[in-house]
């Protein structure tokens, strides 16, 4: 997932064995609990139709789900690298949004849009159609674009600013179609990683299947493992189920590594991406205007009903806020440090278990956790801290796609000379390496502190009334159909996921190195 470190890291035993201890802990977290989830059960091999129409349900809708993302990305991205408009930074800003938003709360404003009584069945209502459902395979699929086209669009967009604008130039000059000389090469080299990154995303999903699927035809590998363990108990098929999505998802990280293509348009002198093509205008903000709507209008709808339901907010509601902010920090810090620590040792087993997560099962690896726990300590009095301790395994990728190009940039550019002063081992990470990562620590803090509190996953498993977190309690109102509460809920979630993202990333950038 990058570099590899320096010798001076190779060489330093207090670091080196941090990353070793790191990579040990993601490996028990991973594979050490599914083993044990196998080991309890019995590991008895064998698959029901239900479980066959689940793989098969998973598998197409990450399909589906990401080749729309791309294919509607494309149109956008291509309007965003041609045209500047007053908004344009902002816009591309936000874009980012729906990945750090709260799932569920997210699924609170796609009903409010494409739901039973949301604004898209009133406005058929009134040129008398019939009313569209949100429930359903469409309605998993609907979420996941919503969530991953902004992903597609930013990927997709860099792959556009990185044509030199040299080839833009001649191209005008010579009369030549830009699009088949140097749009489309871009895109066959950028678009399959686009691809299979939302591919390996969506192969996960619980939050979106549980609320807007789960049905027979609507059931996901990892919802299907929450109702073997949570409803049947039956541990053996969630250990097969859980096997089965490993090598779902081992197989979409390796189409994630060998998707990416060499860029065949060689280097420019960096200079500002300009295009000579004033038609095409209207369709460019037509194309801008309806990504945006379409991507605004549940955030939108998520402050507009969530609104009056601060005025009848349920009990309970601050306890389950603490409790989310509580396994928040403490996912953050560990994340933070498993990243760093991994980042610094580099070699083949870091690269491993940063990537392990990617394919692991966090429903699985709760009820492991669980298992080996309960002779010891009862499942509820654990929860949180599991709960916790999966979040910040599942964040791990993420956080190190952040740190470790940051790490090498920084060994590239001082390195040599931290080497000439005699900084190594923990001198050289507080001198050199801590200052340099400031900014990549705070949005990494921020980015895993968002995912945390808007997790639903192990929690939904064991927590009792005393144990719920924020996203778990909007879940219980919805199941009892008290939507104003759960909207009102819903609100505050995303305050506090915001709110904390901010403050991470805004600490990371004050007074930070360059």
């Amino acid at each position: 997932m990058g570099a590899a470190p320096s010798a001076q890291w190779r060489g330093d035993n207090p670091t080196r064995w941090a990353g070793g201890l790191a990579a040990g802990l993601v490996l028990a977290l991973t594979l050490g609990t599914l083993g044990a989830v196998a080991w309890r059960a019995g590991f008895a091999l064998g698959l029901g139709p239900a479980d066959l129409s689940a793989i098969w349900f998973t598998t197409w809708q990450a399909a589906l789900s990401a080749a729309l993302s791309v294919a509607l990305a494309v149109p956008v991205a291509r309007a965003l690298a041609r045209r500047r408009f007053p908004g344009r930074g902002a816009l591309v800003t936000l874009l980012g949004a729906p990945f750090i938003l709260p799932v569920i709360v997210a699924v609170i404003g796609l009903i409010g849009v494409f739901g039973r009584g949301g604004i898209l069945n009133d406005a058929l209502a009134l040129v008398g159609l019939g009313p569209v459902s949100v429930y359903g395979w469409h309605g998993v699929v609907l979420a996941h674009v919503f969530f991953n086209l902004p992903l597609a669009v930013r990927l997709i967009l860099q792959g556009w600013l990185s044509i030199p604008a040299e080839r833009f130039r001649l191209a005008a000059s010579l009369g030549a179609p830009v699009g088949r000389l140097l749009e489309w090469p871009m895109l066959r080299a950028v678009a399959p990683g686009a691809f299979a990154v939302i591919f390996l995303i969506c192969l996960t999903s619980f939050a979106v299947a549980l609320t807007l699927g789960g049905g027979p035809r609507a059931t996901t590998v990892e919802l299907a493992i929450y109702q073997a363990v949570r409803f049947e108990f039956d541990l053996g098929r969630a250990a097969v189920l859980a096997m089965v999505q490993f090598g779902l998802c081992a197989a979409a990280a390796l189409m994630v590594r060998a998707a990416g293509a060499p860029d065949a348009l060689g280097a420019g002198l960096d200079r500002v991406v300009e295009r000579f093509e004033p038609g095409g205008r209207r369709r460019d903000a037509m194309v801008v205007a309806l990504a945006a709507l379409f991507l605004m209008a549940p955030l939108a709808m998520i402050v507009a009903r969530g609104a009056p339901g601060l005025l009848d907010l349920p009990a309970g509601l601050w306890g389950a806020a603490l409790r989310s902010i509580a396994v928040a920090l403490g996912a953050t810090a560990l994340t933070l440090v498993m990243a760093l620590a991994l980042a610094l040792r580099g070699g083949a087993l870091a690269r491993l278990a940063m990537l392990l997560p990617l394919a692991a099962s966090s429903l699985v690896m709760g009820t492991g956790l669980f298992v080996l726990l309960y002779p010891v300590v009862a499942p509820r009095d654990a929860a949180l801290v599991v709960t916790g301790l999966v979040n910040a395994t599942m964040a791990l990728p993420f956080a190190a796609r952040v740190l470790v190009p940051a790490l090498a940039q920084a060994e590239a550019a001082y390195g040599r000379l931290a080497t000439s002063l005699g900084l190594v081992g923990w001198a050289r990470l507080r001198w050199l390496i801590l200052p340099r990562l400031r900014r990549p620590l705070g949005f990494a803090a921020g980015l895993t502190a968002a995912l945390s509190m808007g997790d639903l996953g192990v929690i939904a498993l064991f927590a009792g009334d005393g144990e719920a977190t924020l996203p778990l309690l909007m879940v219980r109102l919805m199941s009892a159909y008290r939507m104003e509460q759960a909207a009102g809920v819903a609100l505050v979630l995303l305050a506090l996921s915001l709110a904390l993202f901010w403050i991470f990333d805004r600490g990371g950038r004050v007074d930070a190195a360059s």
